[in-house]
């Protein structure tokens, strides 16, 4: 009943953290659990030490957007990979690369990136759905590469380390941007695009560029050197981005920092609520019995483990194509945490194969929400986007199955700093 009744929401509409919360209270009248419980549940799940990083990586990014960082990694690719055949594809990807390590957010990666690349890639001879299309897969690696708001919600319900996953993140993340690239070059050619590059004018709209090159590695080496913790780096980087915006670029004004305060609370807000809501639905479901009786369903139903993994995947592609990742952690990783134990799967390794499969679902039709934010920006239908998208969520899906069948590719830079789940 309760996912008939949270499908039905959606299906009619219903906001995601409402419909959630409507579902949870619906279980929890019901079965008679006490609507007392509704309080403390709703405010131990967003009371939590590791969630603070989640408004603040947010505070950065959107810092680091409106000072124009994205734009000069842009211009010093652009200078760098002029002779590159097809470069501004694979420079869009990278870039994808660069940016995922300041937001954190396929969304927020996919806006920045769609409004500085689909025009310059319109002049250069791309059809707009294709630059869409490879926009919206390339945001879809902030929330694989780290720092990755999905993986601090999988870490606080899975007890795990999020400076383990955050390392987890780094080669699979560059693995599936390899895959796009190869796939960007070889669709380009198959629908005979020409690119023609035009000379940089200025060639000094690229200085500055380094002050965002060094971002990711401040955010990052601090937490594996162990100088600071996940979240206390969540703030280092605000306190970055805001110096880089007064100091450096001198172009962070009273004004651009309300506006930048303003997205930030209503995004975080955003988020927070979802998970609340999302808390209290996973708590009902527990309580009673729904997520052990799935639980042991799957279980008695698969014998290997190739089998289990399979499952879970086609499961979350699915589910990835019309619910949003928050919701999609706290509504199976009840299930899925029994599982892991029964069948001696790594945390840390299943964790980044699950945001992987999530990222799939931020550009998989029909309600990817990566797909909109391009569509809307670049000003061509989710349908048209949809036709090029295919291509890059097939070469996705083909990054997804080497990690799943070479967990190493996942676990050697945790091992390497010996970072435990």
């Amino acid at each position: 009943m309760i996912f008939v009744l949270f499908l039905g929401l959606i299906i009619l509409g219903i906001p995601i953290a409402v419909s959630l919360g409507i579902s949870g209270i619906f279980i929890i009248i019901t079965k008679h659990l006490g609507i007392s419980v509704l309080s403390p549940n709703f405010y131990s799940d967003i009371a939590k030490f590791p969630l603070l990083a989640i408004p603040f990586f947010i505070l950065a990014g959107k810092i680091m957007e409106k000072i124009g960082m994205a734009e000069k990694i842009v211009a010093l690719a652009a200078l760098l990979g002029k002779y590159i055949d097809r470069s501004l594809s694979i420079i869009a990807v990278i870039a994808g690369m660069f940016w995922a390590a300041v937001s954190g957010s396929g969304p927020a990666d996919t806006a920045a990136l769609s409004s500085i690349f689909v025009p310059g890639m319109k002049k250069s001879g791309y059809p707009k759905p294709f630059s869409a299309a490879l926009i919206a897969a390339a945001g879809s690696l902030g929330i694989i590469i780290p720092p990755s708001i999905a993986l601090i919600i999988y870490a606080d319900i899975t007890n795990s380390s999020v400076a383990a996953l955050f390392a987890a993140g780094i080669i699979p993340g560059i693995v599936v941007g390899l895959f796009l690239i190869i796939t960007s070059y070889f669709v380009s050619k198959r629908f005979k695009i020409s690119e023609k590059i035009e000379k940089v004018k200025d060639k000094s709209s690229h200085k500055g560029a380094i002050w965002a090159l060094v971002a990711p590695f401040i955010i990052l080496g601090g937490i594996y050197a162990g100088i600071f913790t996940p979240t206390e780096s969540a703030v280092v980087a605000v306190v970055y981005g805001f110096f880089v915006g007064t100091v450096v670029y001198r172009n962070l004004t009273w004004k651009l920092l309300y506006e930048i305060l303003v997205d930030s609370l209503l995004n975080s807000s955003m988020i927070m609520v979802i998970v609340a809501f999302a808390g209290i639905m996973s708590w009902a479901a527990s309580t009673v019995g729904t997520m052990d009786a799935i639980t042991r369903f799957f279980i008695s139903s698969v014998h290997s483990k190739l089998e289990m993994i399979a499952m879970i995947n086609i499961l979350l592609l699915f589910a990835g194509m019309f619910l949003d990742a928050i919701s999609i952690f706290y509504i199976f990783l009840p299930i899925f945490i029994p599982i892991m134990g029964q069948f001696g799967f790594n945390p840390i390794w299943f964790g980044i194969l699950m945001v992987v499969n999530l990222a799939i679902g931020q550009i998989t039709p029909p309600l990817g929400v990566n797909l909109f934010v391009a569509s809307k920006i670049a000003r061509v239908s989710v349908e048209d986007i949809s036709r090029y998208e295919l291509f890059f969520i097939v070469a996705a899906v083909l990054a997804l199955t080497v990690l799943i069948f070479v967990p190493e590719i996942a676990l050697i830079i945790p091992k390497i700093f010996h970072l435990s789940a």
